[in-house]
């Protein structure tokens, strides 16, 4: 087979990046016996749900689904009736890159607020509680944050605790979508009880993807009790994989030797890098404090389509010129200065 490969690593997106070795090894081991299908007296799964226990310090409840729309739509399906709403950030994933999945099959709505830089406070979510109890209103159930937001920002675990204390007076639930919750909790020096369970955050979408898995999610419920039923729900989302343990297995070596921080830890500390070469560059300007891995940009108009052809990245505000880029667990200081070289080159 001639594969066409990229000559060189872009900055796109942590989901460009490849597999980590460690991970593709252990997808090798679990294709070499016949396993149980669909995670059912599977003790590779057993395995798989005790070691998130562990992590969290909690008796959650774990289901593994293929993606992260799947994880993030599953878990708000599960938590919401028709007639109730989510309310999170308009920059979300869930409400702007979702496709709409989360209206289809919640038959809900997402109740938005502006949030510049990407994270939303308790006092954002008052006007919406005039609705409770109003049978002409969508009512208000579920709070959504995104840990690392949409603007590569990070809520500390002082607002996490604010968010989740307001959505439990007011009788909501906190859902987290964790797509890089490995970066957030690198970039915090704090575990993923800390951040998570010990915030009393309801139900997690727990990402890898973008940090060295090939594919594979986690939906996590912290209170086992709201889990009820879930298994229905994955089933009927088509989120249930009949050979479950090529997710499993990856989970299994992702959290095991701390391979999700060592692999969070490269890709932050490259952005860092990465910011820290462009502030030097006349022409280029930081537009957003760089907190995990992603770095965002403004640039000169001319500069991006010549400098996108060499080392491809997305444009996040044209009318700003602002670009965002992404780095990844693979991504080597090799790659920055190579970026970096590139730019300067095509500014002369």
């Amino acid at each position: 087979m001639n594969l066409q490969l990229l000559q060189t690593k872009g900055f796109a997106s942590d989901n460009w990046s490849g597999v980590s070795p460690e991970v593709m090894e252990a997808l090798q081991l679990a294709n070499q016996l016949h396993h149980p299908s669909y995670g059912e007296n599977d003790p590779m799964m057993q395995q798989a749900e005790k070691r998130f226990q562990e992590v969290f310090e909690a008796d959650c409840k774990v289901f593994f689904v293929y993606n992260g729309t799947g994880a993030n739509v599953l878990a708000v399906q599960h938590m919401l009736k028709s007639w109730q709403a989510v309310v999170a950030p308009h920059s979300a994933h869930l409400n702007e890159d979702e496709g709409g999945a989360p209206e289809k099959f919640t038959g809900g709505k997402i109740l938005t607020v502006d949030c510049p830089d990407g994270k939303i406070r308790p006092d954002q979510v008052v006007p919406f509680l005039n609705s409770i109890g109003f049978q002409h209103h969508v009512q208000p159930k579920l709070i959504s944050i995104s840990q690392v937001t949409e603007m590569g920002t990070l809520y500390s675990l002082q607002e996490i605790k604010a968010l989740t204390d307001y959505a439990h007076e007011h009788g909501m639930y906190l859902h987290m979508d964790g797509a890089r919750i490995a970066n957030a909790a690198v970039a915090l020096d704090v575990s993923f009880s800390e951040m998570v369970s010990q915030t009393g955050v309801d139900v997690l979408s727990f990402g890898g993807t973008k940090n060295g898995l090939m594919f594979g999610e986690a939906v996590v419920f912290l209170k086992p009790e709201l889990a009820e039923g879930f298994e229905y729900n994955r089933k009927q989302g088509m989120q249930l994989a009949s050979k479950l343990r090529f997710i499993t297995a990856q989970f299994l070596t992702y959290l095991e030797d701390d391979l999700w921080k060592r692999n969070a830890t490269q890709a932050n500390a490259m952005a860092r890098l990465l910011a820290d070469e462009l502030q030097q560059i006349e022409g280029i300007k930081l537009s957003r404090a760089v907190e995990a891995n992603g770095v965002f940009a403004l640039m000169p108009e001319k500069l991006i389509p010549q400098l996108q052809k060499e080392y491809f990245f997305h444009i996040w505000n044209e009318s700003q010129n602002e670009v965002r880029l992404m780095c990844s667990f693979d991504t080597t200081a090799e790659d920055v200065h190579g970026f970096v070289a590139a730019a300067k080159r095509l500014l002369k």
